[in-house]
């Protein structure tokens, strides 16, 4: 049993039926939150946290252990150090960009189990907490391919949108959407990033189907690709405005 969630509980009186009705949620789902090893979501772990007056941490602690892949962890820390970050992507919304429910949408369409989707979520959402909540931000530049923002639920899909015109709009964040009408284009290989780092040569990520990785070979060859496509893509207002007017849904 979940001890620190049951002595909360006990303390103030609650029982599920009482906590459930306070979150908006099922008594039975937090009934399992109290199970040991089950963790809620992001946002109702902060909602319960917050009605249980405890901290996120007393109450779930392993929900703040690193749950990034190993392979990861290196290109996370580079993230994290970077001064300015490109990122292209041609089939889903940045990682950077994505809100909580679509990424929970993109992490359940593969092989992931429930809880894993659980943590893989919470550490894209913590990676989002440091890169764009320093006190001196990066520069931040997105290339995302007008497919990747034709590709899901529209009731996922426009609080997505919403979103990545709300971080379009911030000073140090830009986000071009690269048309259909611009045809072929070199980026069809695949996705990737370029970091810049103070006093240290640029690093690239590549993503691919079976785990991504750091480079700095191929670099060079990357920023070639990379200002093909920035050239193509559409200038910041006419992305905003696209995002906006997203006509491909209903």
């Amino acid at each position: 049993m979940n001890e620190a969630v049951r002595r909360a509980m006990a303390e103030l009186g609650e029982t599920a039926e009482s906590l459930a009705e306070k979150l908006g949620v099922d008594s039975k789902t937090v009934g399992r939150w109290v199970s040991p090893g089950r963790i809620p979501q992001p946002r109702h772990r902060t909602a319960a946290a917050e009605a249980l007056g405890r901290d996120v941490e007393e109450l779930w602690p392993e929900a703040l252990r690193r749950r990034d892949l190993p392979w990861f962890r290196p290109w996370a820390e580079i993230e994290r150090d970077a001064t300015a970050l490109r990122s292209f992507q041609n089939s889903v919304i940045p990682g950077l960009l994505q809100t909580e429910a679509y990424a929970r949408a993109v992490l359940s369409s593969g092989p992931l189990g429930g809880d894993e989707v659980d943590g893989h979520v919470a550490t894209r959402l913590k990676r989002q907490v440091n890169v764009f909540d320093r006190p001196r931000p990066p520069l931040t530049v997105f290339v995302i391919d007008e497919m990747a923002l034709r590709r899901g639920h529209p009731e996922i899909m426009h609080p997505q949108l919403d979103h990545l015109v709300e971080m379009a709009q911030r000073p140090f964040v830009m986000v071009h959407v690269l048309p259909l009408h611009a045809g072929l284009h070199p980026g069809q290989a695949g996705a990737f990033v370029l970091a810049s780092l103070d006093g240290r040569p640029d690093e690239a990520y590549l993503d691919d189907q079976a785990e991504g990785r750091v480079s700095s070979k191929h670099v060079a060859g990357l920023w070639r690709t990379w200002d093909t496509l920035r050239s193509l893509a559409l200038p910041r207002d006419q992305s905003i405005a696209l995002l906006k007017a997203r006509e491909w849904l209903t």
